[in-house]
């Protein structure tokens, strides 16, 4: 009950907290947001001191500055290492939200906003779950913070600077809030990630736009081209049609198939909740197999040619698309990142030229489930959410997950609070109150039991 009661008493206050850290558009992916990535580092160094943090800078990478706190109690106990990032996606479509997405907004029982849920409410809940335990003296480890702000973008700059600091950030597990549970009644953690690898890519035709009336049946269409090599990437059933993109591919065992279908899943919900009217993937997976430990191939985005007003009888000269892979476990991003680029040479036709640009990528990741935290997470949220959480694996990526494994040497345990409704990266963005103080008690409920 003390925690709860510490809550309840500075509720308000961490709200506006997550307020002041919303209202800065910290939006990774547009230059025009550089100074804004640095007002909102230095406003979480302000933060972590006032939650309790002992010590809290900002840090240069080779991109967006990285933000380090620490909270160090003594030699001979374990140490902590949570993980979150200050980037957030960009908000347009602007004219689809009901409200101004860097104004935080509460309506229905929500936070509405850029942010609210990915990954600033979530971060909030852990460094004020923090507070929380250290003002109630639960804290019995050190803990060390670090927040990028570039995971929006693939986290460029992160590994470098793991590297060159893994004294720093040394410690015997991480924590991170930046995944999602099953649904509001279901309480669940994250135990494996899909991995990625993205690439841009620009087919050009002609050396300019043509009279599609003079030139058109004559020249090929980069437009039509790039839509058949696109179309062309699955087949019928679902699968990917590249040769060897499944040689790594870990299947699932038969065990956990059965796990999986234990997860409760209503498709009926699933498709109204997203506005389809059926759904489609790999022949042979269920759903839910299919978006957590089945790898997927998908076109984010493809332009060319005229989309202003009106009409223009144009042949154009480029097409772009950007096109994207979720892996699975033991398939390596970069040997598929490359094997991507030599495929579409190798089917590209001789009437256009095709160049691709790898963009970003990570692997995998599964984590243990008899990691002491792990455990003293799964208890954590059983006390706080009032029941024990599934072990499930989810279809998103978190690149750096599998670098800090890499170049730290250290397993991260997945304890988010978000909900599939909660729309990440897309308009509307929001996070239930319910979940916010309840992320906030979980995560003070974990210093409680890890020691």
């Amino acid at each position: 009950m003390q925690v709860k009661s510490y809550i309840d008493s500075n509720k308000e206050r961490f709200l506006e907290e997550l307020f002041s850290l919303i209202r800065i558009p910290s939006v990774s992916a547009k230059k025009e947001h550089k100074p804004d990535m640095e007002a909102c580092a230095q406003r979480w160094t302000e933060l972590l001191i006032s939650s309790g943090a002992d010590k809290a800078v900002v840090m240069p990478t080779a991109g967006n500055p990285a933000v380090y706190g620490e909270r160090i109690i003594g030699d001979d106990v374990p140490t902590l290492l949570v993980y979150s990032h200050y980037d957030v996606m960009p908000a347009e479509p602007l004219d689809l939200w009901k409200s101004n997405p860097f104004e935080a907004e509460i309506r229905d029982g929500r936070i509405w906003a850029r942010g609210a849920d990915d990954d600033k409410g979530q971060a909030i809940m852990q460094v004020k779950g923090f507070e929380t335990a250290l003002q109630l003296d639960l804290v019995k480890c050190n803990v060390k913070f670090i927040f990028e702000g570039e995971e929006e973008i693939g986290s460029p700059s992160l590994e470098a600077f793991c590297r060159e600091n893994k004294e720093l950030l040394k410690a015997d597990v991480i924590l991170v809030s930046d995944t999602s549970m099953v649904n509001a009644e279901i309480p669940s953690l994250t135990t494996g990630l899909r991995g990625l690898a993205y690439w841009e890519i620009e087919v050009t035709g002609p050396n300019r736009d043509l009279h599609s009336g003079h030139f058109g049946g004559a020249v090929a269409n980069p437009i039509n081209v790039l839509c058949k090599l696109m179309a062309g990437m699955t087949d019928a059933d679902g699968r990917i049609t590249m040769p060897e993109f499944y040689d790594d591919v870990e299947e699932v065992s038969e065990a956990e198939r059965e796990m999986i279908a234990r997860i409760p899943f209503d498709e009926q919900k699933y498709k109204e909740a997203i506005g389809v009217d059926a759904l489609f993937g790999e022949k042979g997976y269920s759903t839910l197999e299919r978006n957590s430990c089945r790898p997927s191939f998908d076109i984010c985005g493809i332009w060319g040619g005229y989309t202003e007003e009106g009409s223009k009888t144009v042949l154009p000269s480029k097409a772009y698309a950007k096109v994207s892979c979720r892996l699975v476990p033991h398939q390596d991003h970069t040997k598929i990142s490359k094997m991507f680029e030599e495929y579409m040479q190798q089917v590209a036709p001789p009437y256009v030229k095709v160049k691709v640009t790898p963009k970003h990528g990570g692997q995998g990741y599964v984590c243990p489930i008899d990691l002491p935290a792990y455990q003293a997470a799964e208890e954590a949220c059983t006390i706080a959410f009032g029941k024990r959480p599934l072990a499930v694996r989810r279809g998103g990526s978190i690149p750096i997950i599998s670098t800090f494994e890499q170049v730290l040497g250290i397993k991260t345990v997945l304890m988010g609070f978000g909900l599939e409704q909660n729309a990440i990266h897309s308009p509307n963005e929001s996070c239930t109150l319910d979940f916010f103080y309840k992320g906030i008690e979980a995560v003070a409920e974990f210093y409680r039991i890890y020691k």
